[in-house]
């Protein structure tokens, strides 16, 4: 039988995207409010992360954002909201955390990433391949998707904490991740077994909407990936988690979802 889980999500910043980022091809005169999150998911015997948040110092993540889209895109906190901060408050110590599970591989998801020393580093071996070998795209440039900072230590010193998944894999018993693209090459969902049945955390759909409506999100890599990945959470998942969506929030007051 299956490990069961509590999932909780943390608000760890917030930002604007204009329509097309958020719907394909919809909504060019709209901006909408894009909510980053952390889910902690704890086990019997595991404390899971999926993504770690953005660096406390926000100012180098949104110099690249506000260049590209303006002013409005930047991403907004505040006190209280960095990843550790909010941990403490739970009473979450770095050493409690077991595992991290990194989708994408961006400076939202990994900058606080090597602060968890026990932690088993997950992150698809897809996207870390095409970090490595890949076409240097603005979409997936190196420094916005892992700093050298953090890099040289996942190859070096911390590189034995480094677990790539593949297409289909368990990070814990009743903690399940697959590749779901969509948004990056990085991008995994993560089916989690809870009282409330499967729920379901990625990042290649921003919002409920992209997943109950079937429209896929516009800053995307494949559309195609995009409905296939859609169809598969409609099929399998009793609650969906899109970790970018304020709405997670009037869903579930406080974050705590099962």
């Amino acid at each position: 039988m299956s490990a069961v889980h509590t999932v909780r999500l943390l608000d760890v910043g917030r930002a604007e995207v204009p329509g097309p980022e958020l719907f394909w091809m919809k909504d060019f005169d709209r901006w909408y409010e894009l909510c980053f999150q952390v889910a902690v998911v704890e086990g019997p015997q595991s404390l899971v992360l999926v993504n770690t948040g953005p660096a406390q110092d926000l100012g180098p993540m949104n110099a690249g954002w506000t260049s590209f889209l303006g002013e409005r895109a930047a991403m907004r906190s505040r006190p209280g909201m960095f990843l550790l901060d909010q941990l403490a408050g739970l009473g979450i110590a770095p050493d409690d955390v077991t595992h991290v599970v990194l989708t994408p591989l961006q400076l939202y998801t990994i900058s606080n990433v090597l602060a968890f020393p026990r932690a088993e580093i997950c992150l698809s071996r897809l996207g870390w391949e095409h970090f490595h070998n890949g076409p240097a795209l603005l979409h997936d440039a190196r420094r916005t998707s892992i700093p050298d900072e953090i890099l040289v230590p996942l190859v070096t010193t911390e590189r034995h904490r480094v677990r790539l998944l593949g297409r289909e894999d368990e990070i814990v018993p009743g903690v399940r991740s697959w590749w779901s693209l969509t948004h990056h090459r990085a991008s995994l969902n993560l089916d989690v077994d809870t009282e409330a049945g499967v729920v379901a955390l990625s990042d290649s759909y921003f919002w409920l909407q992209n997943v109950v409506e079937n429209h896929p999100i516009g800053i995307s890599e494949s559309i195609w990936e995009a409905f296939s990945t859609y169809e598969r959470v409609r099929r399998t998942a009793d609650v969906v988690l899109p970790l970018y969506d304020p709405a997670n929030f009037e869903r579930f007051p406080g974050g705590g979802v099962a």
